[in-house]
């Protein structure tokens, strides 16, 4: 899927890039998130879908950029996590999304998440009190996104392309105005449905 296709225009402006180079449009002031379009492999994601959410790894930890894989390692080695060239893609692809997200905010340390969603976790669309945030899911149903003024239209909504991260300012990013983008985590109690979500934090000195 891709998402610069498959998703309509929004207000506020909300970018979709192919190339991460391009993620720098989220330091412009009328841009309130930018979603980066694209996706992990058929094989990582067979094989996310088909591990019990109990394998599923689980972290929360600030950590050096540089460190993230060895948090990723550890937190699949604590989960029982099989081990593997589908784990080993999954490492490396949370590390090269720290490294992207670090060098975007000028940070050398993240505050690392990894969380395995099973009922309804922050189901009101709302604006994150930190600076920046980057969330990618990773197994599931993706972030949704509504502007302010439709946040009563369930037709406005829109979802999050599984793989494709989006980065989201917050309201202690500097000198910005009221963004008007709202996200949420989508509904999914008594689904039986399981998410696996990243999420990085930049950690400042």
């Amino acid at each position: 899927m891709n998402l610069v296709r498959d998703l309509p225009p929004i207000k506020p402006n909300l970018p979709r890039v192919t190339d991460p180079a391009d993620l720098t449009v989220l330091t412009a002031p009328d841009c309130p998130a930018a979603i980066w379009s694209r996706q992990h492999s058929k094989a990582l994601a067979v094989w996310l879908d088909q591990l019990p959410a109990s394998q599923l790894p689980r972290w929360r930890e600030i950590v050096a950029v540089e460190e993230v894989s060895d948090a990723v390692c550890d937190a699949c080695a604590e989960a029982g996590t099989p081990e593997g060239a589908e784990r080993d893609e999954l490492i490396t692809e949370i590390q090269m999304l720290a490294d992207t997200f670090a060098a975007l905010m000028k940070v050398s340390a993240v505050l690392l998440r990894l969380d395995v969603i099973t009922s309804n976790a922050c189901k009101r669309f709302h604006i994150d009190a930190v600076s920046a945030r980057l969330i990618c899911t990773l197994r599931g149903t993706g972030t949704q996104l509504v502007a302010a003024e439709s946040a009563g239209d369930p037709g406005a909504v829109l979802t999050v392309s599984r793989g494709s991260p989006i980065l989201l300012k917050g309201t202690l990013w500097p000198d910005a105005p009221a963004s008007g983008l709202l996200h949420r985590s989508p509904p999914i109690e008594g689904t039986g449905k399981t998410r696996l979500v990243l999420v990085f934090d930049p950690v400042f000195d």
